[in-house]
């Protein structure tokens, strides 16, 4: 949209069209007016570098092994049905605490078992596991 007259169709028109270039000063300048006061209320912190590898703390395993004759293994060491109560009780004070993998043999009565596990449980141990051969 030209402002002016023109009184001949063939000649040059000498004015240039402001309106759009207008239009895009004005967004322009709405942007800035509402960005800036956003960029002047921050608080300027110097944030500390860290690393960006997970911490993998894998708890230690303690192995419990019940044989056929109703013995207890405790991480491949024979231990008596007394010794076992205090050695599950200084596992469970570690920190993280171990999970306990519990491996009966078949043969065994489910009895000893049982008593292992509630040895387990007053210990304080909170992670029991049951380890098991797959079907072939």
């Amino acid at each position: 949209m030209a402002f002016g007259t023109q009184d001949d169709s063939d000649e040059v028109m000498n004015e240039i069209n402001m309106t759009p270039m207008v239009d895009i000063m004005l967004v322009l300048l709405i942007i800035f007016i509402i960005t800036v006061p956003v960029m002047k209320h921050s608080v300027n912190i110097d944030l500390p570098r860290a690393s960006n590898e997970a911490q993998n703390i894998k708890p230690e395993t303690v192995r419990l092994s019940v044989d056929a004759e109703g013995s207890y293994f405790l991480n491949e060491t024979k231990v008596s049905d007394e010794e076992l109560g205090s050695q599950l009780k200084s596992a469970a004070a570690q920190n993280p605490q171990p999970d306990l993998h519990i491996r009966g043999d078949k043969a065994v009565r489910y009895e000893r078992v049982a008593q292992a596990m509630a040895a387990a449980q007053q210990a304080g141990l909170r992670k029991i596991g049951f380890i098991t051969e797959p079907k072939n």
